[in-house]
């Protein structure tokens, strides 16, 4: 137990400022979304633009690709919780899919991890000098899951909720395994993070269905 206690330590003396910033970045936009506080946007913005440097020093490809996405979809997210757009106000409500789209949804995502997982693998050997795929089929699992997430994140589904559990549990593996300790820690407290998550919007959902009825 010291020994492990001993090398803890001697990572913290260490870190990497940028995987510092990562964890900071990455549970102040899930603690903002948990609230359900338009800053959860911003902040994931400055996390993704850290990781992506993180990501590719890694050669954790899959994970790259996916925050090119989640800029993407923090920009929309952004621009829909804003109130920006008059049609997307009713977005601002958090919303359950149907058990008809959730399956859908669901088959949808699996389909795109084995194909993206395909695409990891070759990718390498049609760009010279670049470094084979790590984890291609675990990378893209969390990748193709947290596109999925992140959409419905942003569309204020609860159903996110279920994918970001998912993704947690398995992001904190292979963190550990590549030896990014700190994006480990930040995923670990993600489960946690998850779990809150769901229970706010749930209890934030059921009273709007009073109000409604009421």
């Amino acid at each position: 137990m010291d020994v492990v206690i001993s090398e803890v330590i001697q990572y913290c003396r260490t870190i990497d400022p940028l995987e510092l910033a990562g964890l900071l970045f990455g549970i102040l936009a899930v603690v903002f979304l948990i609230k359900e506080h338009i800053l959860t946007w911003p902040s994931g913005i400055v996390y993704v633009l850290i990781s992506f440097i993180i990501f590719w020093r890694e050669q954790l490809y899959g994970d790259f690709l996916l925050h090119i996405v989640f800029l993407v979809l923090n920009i929309y997210g952004w621009i829909l919780w804003s109130g920006h757009r008059e049609e997307d106000t009713s977005i601002l409500s958090i919303r359950k899919l149907s058990g008809r789209r959730f399956v859908i949804l669901f088959l949808i995502s699996a389909l795109g991890i084995v194909v993206f997982a395909q695409f990891l693998i070759y990718i390498p050997s049609m760009i010279e000098g670049m470094s084979p795929s790590s984890l291609p089929y675990w990378d893209s699992t969390t990748s193709v899951l947290s596109v999925t997430g992140m959409w419905l994140t942003a569309k204020k589904y609860i159903d996110n909720w279920y994918y970001w559990f998912l993704v947690d549990i398995l992001a904190t593996g292979i963190y550990i395994y590549k030896g990014i300790h700190f994006y480990a820690l930040l995923y670990f407290i993600y489960i946690g993070l998850a779990i809150m998550g769901y229970i706010a919007w749930k209890k934030s959902m059921d009273q709007d269905l009073i109000v409604l009825h009421d």
